[in-house]
């Protein structure tokens, strides 16, 4: 093979390689057996070891390159990654729309609200230049300044290394769409192609993966680890990116810095991921409160069955240039609240209570729990607060109790 038919041969194979990426993260559909994109991947890596010159930064043999990181370095961030605040019940939520009201938000609107799946993990924000190559990536850390994970967010073959827009992703992201909102869409899909764009999302473990982690963790003697959601965060954090390649993360999309100046509505900005080949959680466009309730009752009944945690539903404001001009309080955006769903409950036995001495000297009783597993996390002690409160609730050694672990 002489070099001009290897470097055409790569590029023909890395986006094959790419658009199986694509349908088995963003689709959930497998179009090739593994062995078929094992095969291909091992005869890209051959080429590019009799050709080392023609290794591109975007192809799929860099995903794990380079040295550890001796350090994360701080990142500050281009938009501030704000937090939310939580309701828990459609009153907290009708309080949450009459606050709106006050500050102008009229009721009535079609596709008012957009409401999506929150995914339990780690927050992270992906930059990709003008040409579409990922550049850098970082935790949300305090909001305002994170942490470089460039390194360990490349081993995600959920994340793009590069931005081909693909003729499935893009006509998947037209779909159901007005021919003004298509039209929309292919201005903002020309101002990234031009521009560049920063990605924002939640890198997650999956929870098959988070159980064959910790099952091969026992076998080796090693201490398991507590739930996905801490496992994701210790992933992304390492310095080494072949130890989180080993940990087989995954990421969901859920928006873009400064989308008001793109997209005028989230759920375009979600067609617009879709579009770049991220996969993006389960979302509805909704009218009213109403639509925002049913979509979070239909989410609640299938949640055992999602193969990754989540513990409610974003509502946002769908129009950009409303939910910005809404403004902060905080570090929370008044146009956007997290759902939550009900607090799990389980029961265990109260095994002891242990009196916890604070720094200031003051006494606080701590029940010792029989270990028990809710909401994903072992849990063997419980603060009593003080003697009043268990002589108020009658707590005795043996007794059978209810452990609530709110808000997850």
């Amino acid at each position: 093979m002489t070099k001009a038919q290897a470097k055409e041969h790569l590029v023909k194979l890395r986006a094959e390689i790419d658009r199986i990426r694509y349908h088995y993260h963003v689709l959930n559909e497998s179009i090739v057996p593994d062995s078929v994109k094992d095969s291909l991947q091992h005869e890209l890596d051959e080429i590019e070891k009799e050709f080392p010159d023609l290794i591109t930064p975007d192809s799929p043999s860099q995903r794990v390159a380079g040295q550890p990181a001796s350090e994360l370095k701080k990142v500050t961030h281009s938009e501030p990654m704000l937090s939310m605040n939580d309701v828990f019940s459609r009153e907290e939520l009708a309080d949450w729309e009459a606050r709106l009201g006050k500050l102008g938000v009229a009721a009535g609107e079609a596709e008012r609200y957009f409401a999506e799946l929150k995914v339990d993990g780690l927050s992270v924000t992906i930059r990709y230049d003008k040409h579409g190559q990922l550049v850098q990536a970082a935790t949300r850390g305090d909001g305002l300044v994170g942490e470089d994970v460039t390194h360990t967010v490349r081993t995600i073959e959920a994340i793009p290394l590069a931005l081909p827009i693909q003729l499935e992703a893009l006509k998947y992201a037209k779909a159901d769409l007005s021919e003004q909102e298509r039209e929309t869409l292919d201005k903002a899909l020309a101002v990234v192609a031009k521009h560049g764009i920063e990605v924002r999302g939640e890198a997650y473990l999956p929870l098959k993966t988070f159980e064959a982690l910790n099952k091969r963790r026992a076998k080796n003697g090693e201490p398991l680890l507590a739930n996905p959601r801490n496992a994701a965060a210790g992933s992304l954090r390492q310095l080494d990116p072949k130890m989180a390649k080993e940990r087989g993360l995954s990421f969901m999309a859920f928006g873009i810095a400064n989308q008001e100046a793109l997209l005028p509505s989230h759920k375009l900005v979600h067609r617009l991921l879709g579009a770049l080949g991220f996969q993006t959680a389960l979302a509805q466009a909704c009218d009213d409160l109403g639509d925002v309730e049913r979509f979070q009752a239909q989410q609640l009944k299938h949640r055992d069955k999602l193969n990754y945690w989540i513990d409610g539903v974003v509502v946002a404001v769908n129009q950009t240039d409303l939910f910005k001009r809404l403004g902060v309080v905080g570090k929370t955006p008044r146009g956007t609240v997290a759902y939550k769903f009900a607090a799990e409950e389980v029961t265990t036995k109260l095994l002891d209570i242990h009196v916890q001495v604070g720094r200031t000297g003051a006494l606080t009783p701590v029940a010792i729990l029989e270990p028990v597993q809710v909401a994903g996390t072992t849990v063997s002690r419980a603060t009593l607060h003080n003697e009043d409160e268990i002589a108020r609730k009658d707590v005795r050694l043996g007794d059978t109790v209810i452990l609530r672990k709110a808000g997850d």
